[in-house]
Formats: structure tokens, C-alpha cells, sequence
């Protein structure tokens, strides 16, 4: 069930990239089981094809990165935003110790705007296959949530899922490049109705 969630997230990614005119090269590494990510594609289908992006009172990021490709936009996130990226080393997934402090400060912001959801987009850089870099995009997320539930944000205000090297930030082929693609970036949703 989860390679038939992960082949239909490449598709729409795969439509959304020929879109947008763009391509990649990959080089094959060690294959790793893929892993599916929170958000399935149907989710993101819906959301793209409905054209709402997350709209809030404070100045965060209004769209997924994917909204922003398909727009012809830069992927980055705005400095404005109050909820900052974080990055990883190359194929790892632990967060390091400068990604731990702004996780503070993000989850700072989330405790201060009680209201607000937040998708998790996990990213990655061009080396691997389009299916080691989902695997590795979702578990980068997947670590970013479960630290900031750890400082005590609701799981349920969380949701997360994986760009793997879909949707870069730079495109040269340099390491510097390849830094500002391994990241995680947040999108703040609209919230949910309370009753």
C-alpha cells in the first residue's frame, strides 16, 4: 500500500515538474526501503487542485513549496517567515545541534499562535534515486516533528511529507548548493474549525 501511496506522490510530483520545466539528474546510491510520508498524495492532489493555500494572521509561509514551483516562485523560504528551515548533512536525517535551536525558537512561535497547523515538508539534494531521497525527505520530517513534540507542541497540529529532491531550493551542482536543498521547511495550514 505505501509503493502505491509513494508511486502516486512521484507521479503528481513527476506532472508537477514537466509543469514547470524542469528536470534533474541523480546518481544512484544505496538503495534504502522507502518510506511513505504523513500527507498522502490524494491530500496534495485536493489541496493543489482546490487552490487554497494556508492563509494566517501572522506572516508565514502561505503555500507549500510544490504551490510555489508549480507558480514559476522560488522555493526558499521567505526571511519574514517566523518559522525557519532547518538543515541536514549529506543522507542523514539526525537533527544536528544548529537545527535543535532553531526548532526551539520555531517551537516557541507554534506555542505563541496555539491555533495554527503546520505541515512538515521534508526536502533533499539531487544525488540518491527518486525514491531514496522520498524515504530519506519523509524521515527528516518525521525527525522534526517528533522533536518538536518532544518540546511539547500537539502531534495532531503537525503533519508532514516528503519532497525528496522534487523541489530544490538551487540547482547548481555544487556542495554549497546541494546544502540549501537538504532541508525541512515549514507551511503553516488553515486551521481547523472549532465546535
Amino acid at each position: 500500500m505505501s509503493y502505491i501511496r509513494n508511486l502516486s506522490l512521484m507521479i503528481i510530483l513527476s506532472g508537477a515538474l514537466a509543469f514547470a520545466g524542469c528536470s534533474s539528474t541523480t546518481t544512484p546510491t544505496s538503495p534504502e526501503p522507502s518510506a511513505s510520508a504523513a500527507a498522502t498524495p490524494a491530500e496534495t492532489k485536493k489541496k493543489l487542485e482546490s487552490g487554497k493555500t494556508g492563509e494566517s494572521t501572522t506572516k508565514a509561509p502561505a503555500s507549500s513549496s510544490l504551490d510555489a514551483l508549480q507558480r514559476g516562485e522560488s522555493t526558499a523560504t521567505p526571511a519574514s517567515s517566523p518559522l525557519k528551515d532547518v538543515y541536514f548533512d549529506f543522507d542523514r536525517y539526525d537533527l544536528r545541534e544548529d537545527s535543535r535551536e532553531i526548532l526551539k525558537a520555531n517551537s516557541a512561535w507554534l506555542k505563541a499562535n496555539s491555533a495554527a497547523q503546520v505541515q512538515i515538508e521534508g526536502h533533499c539534494d539531487e544525488r540518491g534515486t527518486t525514491e531514496y531521497n522520498v524515504a530519506l525527505g519523509s524521515r527528516r520530517a518525521e525527525s522534526v516533528k517528533d522533536y518538536l513534540v518532544t518540546l511539547g507542541t500537539s502531534a495532531d497540529r503537525l503533519s508532514t511529507i516528503s519532497y525528496g529532491e522534487e523541489v530544490p531550493v538551487c540547482r547548481e551542482q555544487t556542495e554549497e548548493c546541494w546544502q540549501k536543498n537538504r532541508r525541512v521547511r515549514f507551511v503553516v495550514q488553515p486551521g481547523r474549525p472549532t465546535t
